[in-house]
């Protein structure tokens, strides 16, 4: 009998071994299997970052259920905390005592937590002195949610992917409720045990939602030279995508051809006052431009005269981004987005592509953007501007900023910031043992896998047959598998799981 390890009963470990189950050879046609399936958690209360919902209580009790014949699926309430290898045999050895053999291992858990960062380490000193409640960012803190106080004022400093995946607990999981206003959009009830959300960030804006259409026009990304400055190529080349599609998908809005406007896009230079021109002349509509500085940094410069005020332009920004992001006629926003996702891997770590990848292209679907304009309709969440400074006082944190004047003080800070991923500072056991014998690699603080099977790549470069990675905690080559990815490359890793450890040819692509 085969033997399969899935660490992690999540939303990427669930959906593998339902791919497992859906691409096993029939009885008498390969191996029978035993899929272990470890979690020290209830399976399926995972969430990946940005995920729409979690995955379904009752999914892994299901396929459990109604695996087919020849596959047995068992559950392992444990932690995983090593992975070695004896005789080609992969070993994982469980917290609770006990090592479990295989032929195969996926790793599927979330993405590895780190100590907390030096810089937010006084934060935690001070609330221990004065009995405050300070959440480091990290995979930890949806545990410490429960310790949020409600109806009072909260800071939350970020407001990316971590501030997205704090609302549901602290909203809809205290008893609120979303139900449908007069056009159809989201109105939130409160339930009465909310805490009050003051989110401040560097820029002052969530993340743009996700475009709900598909591309229209032409396609085909045009690489530009470096000549020593890559951001200025990129952002040229990120351009050159938006308007490709502007031109050839929504040609009534130009003055020109995309066969005319093109060669001349190629010889300005990105951002020069000849590029200018020639999209100012080109482009009638300013709503039609690019502008990546006003995207960047929508609140630069600009100076309310209380919160009431920035909530009323918060509320207008929320509801074009709505607009916008679900009108096909504004899909050169998604041509955008594309170039994002291709340029990712050459320019990972670059601190202001990945600002700009995360604000446009990594960012919530069009329901959940939605559901945070309810929030903020209904004064759940406040937006606090951008840049802010907070600090320490004797009454708690106060926050202060350009935007806005005065200050918001509260007992509660919430680090809305995922710590940046090292997989050498990683407090998985597992995971950091892997990498301290070169038994896996780094890339952009994940782990570094082949594609389309999600293989292992080890320190030297080469690829493990036997070991495999999905979801959060994989690279796949664009920072983790997102959620609307997720399916097609748990198919991949099972059908490849599968071919290596059945002896047989797997099902038809289900």
């Amino acid at each position: 009998m085969g033997a399969i390890v899935v660490i992690g009963a999540g939303p990427a470990g669930t959906c593998v071994v339902d791919r497992i189950c859906a691409n096993a050879a029939p009885p008498g046609r390969g191996r029978a299997m035993e899929v272990h399936v470890v979690d020290p958690g209830p399976p399926g209360t995972g969430r990946p970052p940005g995920s729409d919902a979690p995955a379904g209580e009752h999914a892994l009790e299901r396929i459990v259920r109604d695996a087919p014949c020849g596959v047995r699926v068992r559950v392992h309430r444990d932690r995983a905390i090593e992975l070695t290898e004896s005789a080609g045999r992969q070993l994982v050895r469980l917290m609770g005592g006990g090592t479990l053999e295989a032929d195969a291992v996926v790793l599927a858990h979330g993405r590895p937590g780190v100590p907390i960062e030096p810089a937010q380490q006084p934060e935690a000193a001070f609330a221990a002195r004065h009995g405050l409640l300070h959440l480091p960012g990290g995979s930890d803190q949806e545990h410490d949610l429960e310790n949020v106080p409600a109806g009072e004022p909260v800071l939350v400093r970020g407001a990316g992917r971590a501030f997205a995946d704090l609302l549901a607990p602290l909203t809809v999981g205290r008893g609120g409720r979303f139900t449908r206003g007069r056009r159809g959009e989201p109105v939130y009830l409160p339930g009465g045990f909310e805490p009050l959300l003051y989110v401040g960030s560097r820029r002052g804006v969530p993340r743009h939602a996700r475009p709900g259409y598909r591309l229209t026009g032409e396609s085909r990304p045009r690489r530009f030279p470096y000549e020593g400055d890559a951001r200025q190529a990129t952002a040229k080349e990120l351009a050159y995508a938006y308007y490709q599609e502007l031109f050839t998908a929504h040609p009534s809005r130009t003055r020109t051809t995309w066969a005319a406007f093109e060669p001349a896009f190629a010889r300005a230079e990105q951002g020069g006052k000849e590029m200018r021109a020639l999209v100012t002349r080109s482009v009638p509509r300013f709503a039609d431009r690019l502008h990546l500085d006003r995207l960047e940094r929508p609140l630069h410069g600009m100076r309310f005269g209380d919160l009431a005020g920035l909530q009323r332009w918060m509320h207008g920004y929320l509801a074009a981004d709505l607009e916008r992001r679900a009108d096909p006629n504004f899909s050169p926003d998604l041509a955008l987005v594309r170039a994002l996702l291709d340029a990712r891997l050459r320019m990972a770590g670059d601190p202001w592509f990945e600002g700009l990848f995360g604000l446009l292209a990594d960012g919530p679907s069009l329901a959940r953007q939605a559901e945070l304009h309810a929030l903020a309709r209904a004064g759940v969440v406040t937006f606090i501007g951008a840049e802010p400074r907070i600090e320490q006082g004797e009454d708690g944190w106060r926050a202060s900023g350009p935007t806005v004047p005065g200050t918001t003080t509260a007992r509660t800070l919430i680090e809305a910031r995922r710590p940046r991923s090292r997989l050498d500072r990683c407090a998985d056991p597992l995971i950091a043992a892997l990498y301290a014998r070169g038994e896996c690699r780094e890339a952009a603080g994940l782990l570094d896998v082949r594609l389309p099977d999600g293989r292992l790549v080890g320190g030297d470069g080469s690829v493990h047959g036997r070991r495999f990675a999905v979801g959060a905690l994989a690279a796949a080559g664009t920072g983790g598998d997102r959620p609307a990815t997720l399916p097609r490359r748990a198919d991949a890793v099972a059908r490849a799981v599968l071919s290596q450890v059945s002896g047989a040819l797997v099902r038809a692509a289900a």
